[in-house]
């Protein structure tokens, strides 16, 4: 990992109200570049952009002529001081980061009545198709269904809060959409917070994009099983995710990168020692 990207992962995304975390950051840049690497191209979609903080992510790590594609109902109140509203927040967040931001390519409306075509006419077949929009079963099983409808033979779909006990439709939603293709699809990976699926003649490839990335080494690999797949789950240890929000609450930003680049007793000692 370069500087320009650490310092995208780890300070500029900061700045952007959202969800995705370095773990997931990572793993991310991990595919996406392990695609770029193997010719593995086409557009990008995320279902649930919230203010953009994962939908720059794609933007970032994007080829020159790939596009990317974010969906969101857009429909959180506007703030009472009468700041930008989501919409806006979104389009300023693009233009502050320096990102080209295109109206065609944000769809203001329900992803459940969307067709391939909405999607496809406007990126072509899609390589990484992030969903992260409703969470409720009948939202991830539409959405589930229109990624698989879209993605390139190689594509990649990323579900949000599998596990989340919070959101117990989305873990039905989840299985039941990998029992019903389970065929044809697998998933390779695991986060605390999302699940990485592909089809089963890639899951080799991306497996091992995963397990030879250096940018995650110091996450804790173990292989499962889930539902007919070998799945590597990537675990990042309590006290990293503890350290790691005290410095960013503390100011310590452009700091906190070298927790995920050392182990969590190096960097506790470095800290220790300044």
């Amino acid at each position: 990992m370069n500087i320009d990207e650490r310092r995208f992962i780890f300070q500029d995304l900061r700045s952007v109200e959202g969800y995705i975390d370095p773990p997931d950051a990572l793993v991310f840049k991990a595919l996406l570049q392990a695609q770029t690497r193997h010719h593995l191209q086409g557009g990008m979609a995320e279902i649930g952009v919230y203010y953009g903080r994962s939908y720059f992510l794609l933007r970032r790590f994007a080829q020159t002529k790939e596009k990317v594609l974010g969906v969101d109902l857009f429909e959180m109140d506007p703030p009472e001081d009468g700041s930008l509203d989501q919409y806006d927040r979104l389009m300023e967040n693009g233009r502050r980061l320096g990102f080209a931001m295109d109206e065609d390519l944000i769809i203001k409306g329900d992803s459940t009545r969307l067709v391939p075509s909405d999607i496809t006419s406007r990126i072509g077949p899609v390589r990484f198709f992030s969903i992260d929009g409703g969470h409720h079963l009948h939202h991830v099983l539409a959405d589930a269904k229109l990624a698989m409808e879209v993605i390139a033979p190689h594509g990649v779909i990323v579900f949000d809060d599998t596990f989340n006990p919070a959101w117990p439709e989305v873990t039905v939603g989840v299985a039941d959409f990998l029992r019903t293709h389970g065929h044809s699809l697998a998933c390779f990976a695991m986060t605390k917070y999302k699940t990485y699926v592909c089809r089963r003649e890639f899951h080799a490839l991306y497996a091992g994009a995963i397990a030879e990335e250096p940018d995650l080494q110091t996450l804790g690999h173990v292989e499962t099983q889930f539902l007919g797949s070998t799945v590597v789950r990537l675990h990042n240890p309590m006290r990293r995710r503890v350290m790691y929000e005290l410095m960013v609450r503390s100011g310590l930003g452009g700091f906190s990168e070298r927790i995920y680049r050392s182990k969590v007793k190096q960097v506790r000692d470095s800290v220790a020692g300044t």
